[in-house]
C-alpha cells in the first residue's frame, strides 16, 4: 500500500506503517517519484520519502538500547535466512545481497520468501521493522 499526504508528521508515518503501509510520499512529490514508488511497492520493497526516512533514522538511531528478545519465531529461520534478514534490514538490495554472499540472486529472492512466509510478513518494509524491533539489527552497526 502507498500513503499519499500532504502530512510528514511522524505519528502518520508510523500510524501508515503500522498499519502495512510499504510507501509513504508527499503529495507534492514530483509525477515520476509517484510512478516510480507505485512500481517499487508494486514489486513488493519499500519507498520513503527522503525527508521522512531521515527523521525515522534520527529518532531511531538517538533511542537508547535495550534489550530486546527475539521472539520465537525468529528461531524458525535457518543461519542463512537470519543472515539475508540482518542484510534487509540493513537496507540491502536483492542484488547487492547476493554479490556479499557470493550465491545468486534467485537463491536471495528464495530465502526472501521463506523469510516473509516464516514470519508470516507481507513485504521487505515489515521484515525490516521486525528485525530492528526484535534487536537482530540495531542501529550504527
Amino acid at each position: 500500500m502507498l500513503i499519499l499526504t500532504t502530512f510528514d508528521l511522524d505519528d502518520y508515518v508510523y500510524e501508515a506503517l503500522r498499519a502495512g503501509a510499504s510507501g509513504f510520499l508527499l503529495k507534492d512529490a514530483p509525477a515520476a517519484d509517484l510512478v516510480h514508488a507505485v512500481r517499487v511497492v508494486a514489486a513488493g520493497d519499500a519507498l520513503l520519502a527522503p525527508a521522512v526516512t531521515r527523521r525515522l533514522i534520527a529518532e531511531f538511531a538517538a533511542r537508547p538500547q535495550r534489550q530486546r528478545h527475539r521472539p520465537t519465531a525468529l528461531a524458525a529461520l535457518t543461519p542463512r535466512e537470519t543472515e539475508v534478514l540482518r542484510l534487509i534490514a540493513r537496507g540491502r538490495s536483492n542484488t547487492e545481497i547476493a554479490a556479499e554472499l557470493i550465491v545468486a540472486e534467485q537463491t536471495v529472492k528464495t530465502h526472501v520468501g521463506r523469510i516473509l512466509a516464516k514470519l508470516q510478513l507481507r513485504d521487505r518494509a515489515q521484515a525490516v521493522v521486525l528485525a530492528y524491533e526484535t534487536g537482530l539489527v540495531a542501529a550504527g552497526e
